[in-house]
């Protein structure tokens, strides 16, 4: 069996203590990304193999975290299907977004190999990365990316022209979920093809719709590539952030784990989520960009108690971590995670 501690968690091994990584982490806090980013731009490192494999390991080296996920965007996945992208400082912006002219989206079709370089990637890193360690593929799931490809940009979070969308015709918003759908199924499995040890679905989003619609008649896309990961043989994290009173319908048929942010207790969690479903999370990663390390301290130790009872629980933060985190900080809660008795 693997000896990573990621690994031998999320497939049901009790362990000493939790595992940790962070959403988010190839990057934005690491002076040493940082450094990269002086002499590239994002794109450049994301769609250069041997640059991404090398961003997507500075946090599993300078940090010490538990599993190193891949530095992609969930927005290669529109990028495939013909959009044209482009990050800027405000965000990604795309510049035909599907708002403007929604007929478009009857023409949208999957360029497959435009995701090639994303799967050389997985390959430099998995002969790279030391065997105690694991490697998080992940995409987009539907309703998110979808909000990206209508909106056009993040500009407004709640992305109203895209649940205007759902609303106004249900008929053109599933036909481009199920185009979304279809190619991240693709990709998805091709990312296991290539060697990742596991998967994450992140739903960011999920929390703009009622969660009735969300879990009638948006979550059944998302499952649909989770379903089709976990049959290949990879375990499978869900990441719907904001769905709140929602998660009680996240069962083992959906995830292995699912995320929790901020928002939401763990104990809370734990009582209304399926048992056979793990958790991951939830610290506040603002928490990181206050300078007092007793602060910090002092919150790291609420969690001990629900660690202590819960074998199958993931130390993650309740969303990604940002660029005015403090390095240190970061640095210490891993530290802190992995020096703690956890008595268990």
């Amino acid at each position: 069996m693997s000896s990573s501690i990621f690994l031998k968690t999320i497939k049901g091994e009790k362990c000493n203590r939790p595992p940790v990584w962070f959403m988010r982490q190839a990057g934005r806090v690491l002076p040493s990304y940082l450094k990269l980013r002086e002499q590239y731009s994002f794109q450049e490192l994301m769609n250069n193999p041997q640059l991404a494999a090398r961003v997507t390991l500075l946090p599993v080296n300078e940090l010490g975290v538990d599993a190193a996920i891949l530095f992609s965007d969930i927005l290669v996945v529109p990028e495939a299907l013909g959009m044209n992208l482009v990050f800027t400082d405000k965000g990604p912006v795309f510049s035909n977004p599907l708002k403007d002219k929604l007929e478009n989206i009857n023409s949208l079709k999957a360029e497959t190999n435009r995701l090639s370089h994303i799967y050389e990637t997985i390959g430099l890193i998995k002969n790279q990365l030391s065997d105690n360690k694991a490697l998080i593929g992940f995409c987009g799931a539907p309703f998110t990316t979808f909000c990206y490809m209508v909106q056009g940009n993040s500009a407004s979070h709640s992305f109203p022209e895209a649940v205007k969308l759902i609303y106004s015709d249900r008929k053109l918003a599933a036909k481009l979920l199920a185009l979304i759908t279809e190619l991240s199924v693709e990709y998805a499995l091709n990312q296991v093809k290539s060697g990742i040890d596991a998967f994450q679905l992140f739903d960011t989003h999920a929390g703009l719709l009622p969660y009735e619609l969300y879990i009638d008649w948006v979550l059944p896309f998302a499952k649909t590539i989770t379903s089709s990961v976990r049959q290949a043989g990879c375990p499978v994290i869900f990441f719907p952030k904001g769905l709140a009173g929602g998660m009680k319908h996240i069962g083992y048929d959906v995830a292995d784990y699912v995320g929790i942010d901020w928002q939401d207790s763990l104990a809370g969690s734990r009582k209304i989520i399926d048992k056979n479903v793990g958790l991951q999370g939830n610290i506040d990663p603002r928490i990181f960009s206050v300078n007092n390390k007793q602060v910090l301290f002092a919150e790291l130790e609420k969690f001990k108690d629900f660690g202590k009872a819960n074998y199958n629980w993931i130390f993650n933060a309740g969303h990604g971590v940002s660029p005015d985190n403090l390095f240190e900080n970061v640095k210490l809660t891993v530290d802190w995670v992995k020096s703690t008795e956890w008595n268990r």
